[in-house]
């Protein structure tokens, strides 16, 4: 029995020794982005290079982003604003200063993207990526229906969508829909006028009964399978739904319209949160998304355009030469960045927005 005693305590010992030591928790960093707005192969190598995990959750429009970080929301590393929700965000506080020592690769920026009005000398925001908010379409099923595909009026007017009734999206945004209504009326996409707003939201309500959904997350999804055969959405989600149909065999492609009256031009921006728990890795993440080659994914991989010169080189011929991905000469005038609305505005426009819901 003694024997078996001590041989039962060097057992126990060897157990002790053998045993695994607990798992270390990776280092994390939280980023709160648009749907579908960076490659997984990206993720990956930056995971692999910084010996970190990105945890990623999304938002589908910027007055969401501004709803939740002003309810308190926390965690948040990085941020993906779009110009107009960047004054908003400077002014509550809610984001930290760059240490632009710590991103050498800053250089790489056009300077045309850079020291805007929404943040003079770029103390907060460093661009990320471009897009546009465009019509995009299913080439088969509209097809012989004779409906056009370079006009705001295939979203909004009845005699088109009376052909496409059940079959069309648009974005669950009130910025991004009233912005395609003016355009698609004869005025800007920043127009204030309360009668223009007013005009912009009986447009929106007599398409209304046509649409099947405000839809600014699932659409990349419908279009894929089919279901939805014409959506308002952002141009990188329109690529990203051709390629899913392509992978998939789908018997037909996802193309963009171009409305001939103008659209929206987004630059989306690389913010820090005033909470952010991991200021260094964000700042590690910055610098490795402004190296030409990682940015370059951004428009190869997800359709994206790109305010980054050194990228150009990495990217694609026919996507350098795809108008609505980088926008020649005679469409720019025809773009505009969407501008922050005042408080009045805001409240005005969200009457408008829940009437709009509200309609039948």
């Amino acid at each position: 029995m003694k024997n078996l005693s001590a041989l039962a305590s060097v057992f126990a010992i060897a157990v002790v020794v053998v045993a695994p030591a607990p798992a270390v928790a990776k280092d994390q960093l939280h980023l709160y982005n648009w749907n579908n707005y960076i490659a997984p192969e990206t993720v990956k190598r930056f995971e692999e290079s910084c010996k970190c995990e990105v945890v990623q959750t999304y938002y589908s429009d910027n007055e969401e982003l501004l709803a939740k970080l002003a309810a308190g929301a926390k965690g948040y590393d990085i941020l993906v604003p779009t110009s107009n929700a960047m004054e908003p965000l400077i002014k509550s506080g809610q984001l930290k200063p760059i240490d632009k020592a710590q991103l050498p690769n800053l250089k790489n920026i056009e300077p045309a993207f850079l020291d805007t009005s929404f943040d003079p000398g770029n103390k907060y925001s460093v661009p990320y990526a471009v897009s546009l908010t465009v019509i995009g379409y299913n080439d088969q099923k509209l097809k012989g229906l004779g409906v056009p595909t370079d006009t705001w009026a295939v979203i909004f007017d009845p005699r088109h969508l009376a052909k496409l009734k059940g079959r069309v999206t648009v974005l669950d945004s009130s910025s991004e829909l009233f912005a395609a209504a003016l355009k698609y009326l004869g005025y800007s996409a920043n127009d204030v006028d309360p009668k223009h707003w007013d005009e912009a939201a009986a447009v929106i309500k007599k398409a209304k009964p046509y649409w099947a959904a405000f839809n600014a997350s699932s659409y990349i999804k419908e279009l894929t399978v089919g279901n939805i055969w014409l959506v308002h959405g952002y141009s990188n989600d329109i690529f990203q739904a051709d390629l899913d149909a392509q992978a998939a065999g789908r018997p037909f492609h996802i193309l963009h319209g171009m409305p001939k009256e103008g659209a929206v031009l987004a630059v989306d921006n690389m913010v820090i949160h005033k909470s952010a728990p991991r200021t260094d890795l964000a700042l590690k993440f910055m610098n490795f998304m402004l190296d030409g080659r990682n940015s370059a994914e951004l428009t190869n991989l997800i359709g994206s355009g790109n305010p980054n010169a050194d990228a150009t080189k990495y990217i694609k011929p026919d996507l350098l030469r795809n108008p609505v991905i980088f926008p020649d000469k005679t469409l720019v005038p025809k773009l505009e960045q969407l501008k922050d609305l005042t408080t009045a505005q805001r409240r005005l426009r969200s009457k408008l927005w829940t009437e709009i819901k509200a309609a039948r």
